[in-house]
């Protein structure tokens, strides 16, 4: 007879940033990166943004494996199928503890991003926790079924939500599918903003500068 039991460790675990908070800071970033990458290699997106002014948080997604017949390359995952409830409770917890050791004592603009199936996380963590963001950038990628407008009524009402993906996605329908289901159930109502750009399943760099641009 097969029982499947659980328990309780102590883990440690990495996460990269992006240049260095001080008094010249205008923005905080906290991105969540999509299936396939490492966090060191997702921050690379944010390195044009003006290192004085732009302080970026990059989480690693706690899965690790590898890619390809050549076992090469290493990717993350954030989330499967397998054991999920159990499994966002850690990553929740993850996210915590970075931002309990990095978030400044004084929070100036804050931008939380999520790409691809670091959406889920960004969605899930801001929502369960009630933190305040500036902007809200879900970017090419699925939101969580669970949540619904309860869960986000504690943001203020000048917070930017924006949904955009690429008009040459691979996964289009699922991007259109999300927005169809953000806008008809209101989870932003007002805050919400769509945006589809021309490009493929692509983090689109210049969108994310011009949100910090003067």
């Amino acid at each position: 007879m097969i029982v499947e039991k659980d328990t309780s460790y102590t883990m440690t675990s990495t996460y990269s940033v992006v240049n260095t908070y001080s008094e010249k800071t205008k923005n905080v970033w906290l991105v969540f990166h999509g299936m396939g990458y490492l966090s060191r290699y997702f921050a690379r997106y944010f390195e044009g943004l003006n290192p004085e002014e732009n302080f970026i948080i990059v989480p690693q997604a706690p899965s690790k494996y590898y890619q390809g017949p050549k076992f090469k390359h290493v990717g993350a995952s954030w989330l499967t199928r397998e054991n999920t409830v159990a499994e966002t409770k850690n990553v929740l917890a993850y996210v915590d503890s970075i931002w309990e050791r990095e978030k400044p004592e004084h929070l100036p603009n804050f931008v939380v991003v999520g790409y691809s199936q670091g959406v889920s996380i960004a969605a899930r963590w801001l929502s369960s926790r009630k933190i305040s963001c500036n902007t809200l950038v879900l970017h090419s990628g699925a939101f969580p079924k669970e949540l619904g407008p309860p869960d986000f009524d504690y943001l203020p009402e000048d917070t930017q939500v924006m949904y955009l993906y690429g008009d040459k996605d691979q996964y289009v329908t699922e991007a259109k599918l999300t927005e169809e289901s953000l806008k008809g159930s209101e989870v932003f109502g007002n805050r919400l903003s769509v945006t589809v750009f021309d490009g493929i399943h692509e983090v689109n760099v210049p969108f994310l500068s011009q949100l910090v641009e003067e």
